[in-house]
């Protein structure tokens, strides 16, 4: 008999409708889109505008879709963990607002903060509570809301980030299918290279900080980018060997979409074509924990029942990891 894995069963994702296109960043701060194009790839992102409008609201939009697409009563979930460095408030657990949103009332859940690799941690923490047999359904929230912590006079980070958010379902699978190996890294040194100054209990929020724009995403590009592409590239190369898997075997990698030279350098290094990889970060940007799900949702339709899937990811902090999974349903 084979182990019980925790096998994906459905996604769903949600994106705001406002566009900030490159075009419109050129007239709000020196850069221009030949240069942003060049660096990340990235051309266009959403941003969730209007006033009151936490990461919460575009997750219960997820996690409701998800819901209606597998014809699952939110009361059956039995956890829910949302993966964000954008929570709606630092308490209590935006989690819990979207269970309370969403009628998932027999749920417990918690917040999960990784950066990008996010989802990664929460999608192998939930498969602990699906494998020992404590729970059947838990639903894996990424997303985030990174206009709100974004100075968008900064050319070095606001051409980078987006808005968006992803929601997945685990339930038991017994036919070998679902999560089949995870390794999931962390460096605190990387600190200072990509952190947010201030807000925490180290230095709460005062006029002095505010004033100083301590509020906002702090990032050295290129000391980020230089861990960014070789330990993306290494863990999911790792991960690959550890089970025996070549080019050839994986159906997809779903890279973290933080800049295109980092997934290309990712996919050359597992010996994958540009065919296998699932890049969107042309029309998103980065929408740090929210970038692998709705990969998943976009390219559902094509993933099929078997298929070896790799998710990679690299984050603040630093965070990094891969997930090799073997996808659980047809598109």
């Amino acid at each position: 008999m084979s182990k019980t894995a925790a096998a994906i069963t459905a996604v769903h994702g949600y994106l705001p409708d406002f566009v900030l296109s490159n075009a419109v960043l050129e007239t709000m701060v020196d850069t221009n889109d030949a240069w942003i194009t060049e660096r990340t790839g990235i051309k266009e992102r959403r941003i969730l505008k209007g006033e009151d409008q936490g990461l919460s609201v575009m997750a219960v939009e997820a996690v409701k879709g998800l819901c209606a697409k597998r014809g699952l009563d939110p009361l059956e979930i039995d956890l829910l963990i949302c993966a964000t460095v954008t929570p709606d408030h630092q308490f209590p657990a935006t989690a819990n607002i979207i269970c309370d949103k969403v009628g998932a009332k027999n749920a417990w859940g918690f917040d999960l903060m990784a950066a990008c690799s996010g989802f990664l941690y929460a999608l192998t923490t939930g498969a602990q509570f699906i494998e020992s047999g404590r729970h059947k359904k838990v639903v894996v929230v990424g997303g985030d809301k990174m206009s709100s912590i974004i100075d968008y006079t900064d050319r070095a980070t606001c051409i980078i980030f987006g808005d968006g958010c992803g929601a997945v379902l685990l339930e038991p699978n017994d036919e070998g299918l679902g999560i089949i190996d995870s390794i999931l890294r962390a460096d605190g040194s990387g600190c200072q290279y990509l952190h947010q100054k201030a807000g925490g209990s180290k230095r709460p929020a005062s006029i002095k900080t505010v004033e100083a724009k301590e509020h906002f995403v702090y990032q050295e590009g290129k000391a980020v980018f230089k861990f960014a592409v070789t330990n993306m590239a290494d863990v999911s190369a790792e991960i690959m060997e550890r089970n025996g898997l070549k080019g050839d075997d994986v159906a997809w990698l779903v890279p973290h979409q933080a800049n295109k030279r980092i997934i290309d350098a990712t996919a050359h290094r597992m010996g994958l074509p540009d065919e296998k990889v699932m890049v969107n970060i042309g029309k998103y940007g980065n929408t740090t924990a929210g970038t692998l799900p709705l990969c998943l949702w976009e390219w559902e339709p094509r993933l099929k029942k078997g298929d070896n899937i790799i998710l990679s990811a690299f984050g603040g902090g630093f965070t990094w990891g891969a997930i090799y999974l073997k996808w659980a349903y047809g598109g």
